[in-house]
């Protein structure tokens, strides 16, 4: 593990004797080196079956997210470039060194093997992601989205840290391979009950399930690209992974107990399809398709499936690829238009027809369409709710279908149409937007061709 490690600490002091002139190139240069790393050493495969296993480690279920994560890191830093292009330097080396220690903790919450551990770096996220968001954001706005972000999670936090103590007092350890060997006994009371919310309900805030996402749109509306593409790429993903890890260790609930959750998540999918109709800021779109994506696996993870652990990786390694990809189109958009109003971004492929090209991968990604691995990922958790009830195929089918019909609109407002007067002098795409869009679409194609490498079985 300290073979990832410690590349990811040491991009901090390299960024600060880094000079003017390589002040992006250095980092950037160094981070994509380093994301060979993790591909090299990780295995998918792995399983916590050591009960003597250290504090850090990785398994079938973090060896995909860290890998992502490792992979997006170094896009990131191509996608701010140009945003930042006129910003003192001083600033620029404080924003890559926050984001080197976003990566950190995110890494370490994904390698922890201990409950508290995991917790500690789980909460350690906040503060990087907060500074991104409340420093470099574009908009006026830009310190209610960190309030309510903060607040949503802090609040959420509390309960799963007074969960992790009482799993402790029931089992005497927080070490995750020994609780996986030794599994709860099953109490049914309120207490009970409450106790197994408490412990998930930091989960659902991160990842988020509807009625607990306001803090999400804010967020991605006011946090520069890069805190969008981390956002949307990885820290989602920690609630979904975090909910794997603590159902396999919480005590199996009667349909009373969890069939609200699982409801509200799938009502949730097809509300915030609709909700993006409605939507005229692009990045709030996008925004709120995450939230829909999303919460297909929320469902699936309280029904504990079989085919669960995998659909819920490969769904949430492709919407990770998908959701950057579409906030880095968003962002090539608004630096040329200095807007995000959908009516007035639209005949962008009058000037950029490559970008509209791009723009229709990544939207075909989006809609799940086949042969990408995001098909693959909603096909096996329809598949597994609809083995446990009939009825879900309705709100899935809907909800996939008013997917396909969001997308469509959104490609056809910011693509198709008449230019606007404002939007004359747009200048054509650059090679660093093409090699980002590339290095999206690379593993996404790879995915597809062998779904296995993020395969939990």
């Amino acid at each position: 593990m300290l073979k990832i490690l410690l590349p990811t600490a040491m991009i901090t002091p390299m960024t600060t004797f880094t000079s003017d002139k390589t002040i992006w190139l250095s980092p950037t240069t160094y981070t994509t080196a380093m994301m060979i790393i993790p591909l090299l050493t990780l295995n998918p495969t792995d399983s916590l079956t050591n009960p003597n296993s250290q504090a850090l480690g990785s398994d079938r279920y973090s060896s995909p997210l860290m890998m992502l994560s490792c992979w997006l890191f170094p896009l990131m830093l191509m996608a701010s470039q140009n945003s930042m292009s006129t910003t003192p330097t001083p600033q620029t080396q404080t924003l890559i060194s926050i984001l080197a220690m976003l990566q950190l903790a995110l890494l370490m919450a994904f390698m922890a093997l201990d409950l508290m551990l995991f917790y500690i770096m789980f909460e350690a996220t906040l503060i990087p992601t907060l500074v991104t968001i409340s420093r470099w954001g574009a908009q006026p706005k830009r310190l209610n989205a960190g309030t309510y972000f903060l607040f949503y999670t802090i609040t959420s936090s509390i309960p799963l840290m007074i969960g992790i103590l009482t799993i402790h007092n029931l089992s005497g350890t927080t070490s995750l391979p020994i609780l996986q060997l030794t599994p709860m006994t099953n109490h049914p009371s309120w207490t009970n009950t409450l106790f197994w919310f408490s412990t998930l309900l930091a989960f659902l805030v991160k990842i988020p399930i509807y009625g607990l996402h306001l803090w999400l749109p804010k967020a991605h509306v006011e946090a520069p690209i890069a805190g969008s593409m981390v956002l949307a790429a990885v820290l989602l993903k920690l609630g979904g992974y975090g909910m794997l890890r603590v159902t396999n260790l919480l005590t199996a609930q009667i349909n009373t107990t969890y069939l609200p959750l699982l409801t509200l998540a799938l009502w949730g999918a097809l509300t915030t399809a609709l909700i993006c109709l409605r939507q005229t800021d692009l990045k709030s779109m996008i925004a709120y398709s995450s939230i829909s994506h999303m919460a297909l696996v929320t469902a699936t993870v309280l029904i504990r499936d079989p085919m669960t652990p995998t659909g819920s990786m490969i769904l949430m390694v492709a919407h990770g690829l998908t959701s950057s990809m579409l906030f880095c189109l968003a962002n090539f958009s608004y630096e040329r238009t200095h807007t995000r109003t959908l009516i007035a971004m639209q005949g962008t492929q009058l000037t950029s027809p490559t970008l509209t090209a791009w723009w229709f991968l990544a939207c075909s990604m989006n809609m799940a369409l086949p042969p990408t691995v995001n098909l693959t990922g909603e096909l096996t958790l329809i598949t597994s709710l609809f083995s446990w009830s009939d009825i879900t195929v309705l709100l899935t089918g809907l909800s996939a279908f008013m997917t396909a019909v969001y997308t469509l609109h959104m490609f056809s407002a910011t693509q198709q149409g008449t230019l606007p007067h404002n939007a004359i002098l747009l200048y054509p795409t650059k090679t660093r937007e093409h090699l980002l869009m590339l290095l999206h679409l690379l593993p996404s194609a790879g995915l597809s061709t062998n779904p296995k490498l993020t395969s939990t079985q």
